[in-house]
């Protein structure tokens, strides 16, 4: 029976054991409304030890890491396709390289499976299109996984910015940079063919801030890079919007741990942190300074924003209403990243039409 309509927990598989399978797996765990029965790996011994690695009893190297019960039945697979074919399962996280969400997307969603991917979406955009395409005509959910736009804070932060109390809003500026200098080599955050790079793994989310801020796309952008092995390690852009306002982020992989925006206007500005993830989840916060600099510090804890991301998508799987919304978000995201790709490889100014 299908999770739409129903009360029953919505039933979920994971593609691939990557890194962060392990905080969106207990997220699931953890979500109400959620229920983690399978993972695949292309070898299902690896998924096992996934599997085993999180459950309560098989992990006594480190405690922190076991979320599942002893009693757990998560199912292994060795194959992304074999647990595509269950059909006991209603949705499926997909923490896959980025160079292969395009084709698990569009096989998960034809296989009738919702779609919780990770960013970027895809490689480009013809992809990213393909994916909303796919799981639209299934009737399937898709959502990437920028988890700081479900935070309670996020809305509290959006009210202050449409409430007129920053006057016009005029400049975003943000950053998000971690130094990776101790990463392997084969890391696919170095690697272009899979979609490495550190624009799409981490200037995605800044992006993203500017969008959501603003509302809507740039008319132009223009981005500086320094490339490693062909793969941006280092970019700085600028963004031109309609109505005298501006924009410019700095995204690394050799700059130190920042997550960081301002949103300026004529008489204020807000200013948080650590919008990627707070630095401390029991005090996820934000600040609002007026024309004299005095600053109001707002405090929004208690939220687990990966808990409430899947908590989202489930509730919109339940409700057996197609919600276009997120796909929309993440293709203006991803088409805006394009042009700043393309800007910083060919040193022009880029338009979007």
């Amino acid at each position: 029976m299908s999770a739409a309509g129903s009360t029953r927990p919505v039933r979920w598989g994971i593609l691939g054991t990557a890194r962060i399978a392990s905080k969106v797996g207990r997220a699931i765990h953890d979500a109400n409304g959620a229920q983690l029965v399978a993972v695949a790996s292309r070898d299902e011994s690896r998924a096992r030890f996934w599997i085993d690695r999180h459950t309560v009893g098989h992990a006594a190297a480190d405690a922190k890491l076991a979320f599942l019960p002893a009693a757990a039945p998560v199912a292994s697979f060795g194959s992304y396709l074999e647990l595509l074919r269950q059909p006991d399962i209603d949705a499926v996280y997909i923490p896959l390289p980025p160079s292969l969400h395009c084709e698990w997307t569009c096989r998960a969603a034809q296989l009738g499976k919702h779609v919780l991917c990770e960013k970027p979406l895809a490689l480009n955009l013809a992809e990213a299109k393909r994916m909303k395409d796919a799981c639209q005509s299934a009737n399937r959910h898709l959502m990437d996984g920028v988890m700081w736009m479900h935070h309670v804070r996020t809305p509290a932060m959006q009210k202050v910015l449409t409430s007129g109390e920053l006057g016009e809003l005029r400049r975003v500026t943000s950053a998000f940079s971690f130094n990776a200098a101790d990463f392997p080599p084969d890391n696919i955050r170095f690697q272009r063919a899979l979609g490495g790079g550190a624009l799409g793994d981490v200037g995605w989310y800044c992006v993203r801030a500017t969008l959501w801020a603003f509302g809507g796309l740039p008319a132009r952008v223009w981005a500086t890079a320094r490339y490693d092995r062909d793969v941006d390690v280092n970019l700085s852009a600028t963004l031109w919007f309609a109505g005298n306002r501006t924009a410019a982020f700095h995204c690394a992989f050799d700059t130190t741990w920042r997550k960081w925006f301002e949103v300026a206007g004529t008489k204020g500005s807000l200013v948080c942190d650590d919008f990627v993830n707070p630095w401390d989840a029991a005090k996820a916060r934000f600040w609002v300074h007026d024309q004299q600099g005095q600053g109001t510090q707002h405090v929004h804890p208690h939220c687990i924003q990966e808990v409430r991301m899947v908590e989202v998508l489930c509730g919109q799987i339940r409700s057996g209403r197609f919600d276009a919304r997120w796909p929309e978000i993440s293709l203006a995201t991803q088409q805006v990243c394009d042009a700043i790709a393309n800007s910083a490889r060919s040193e022009q100014v880029i338009s979007l039409k």
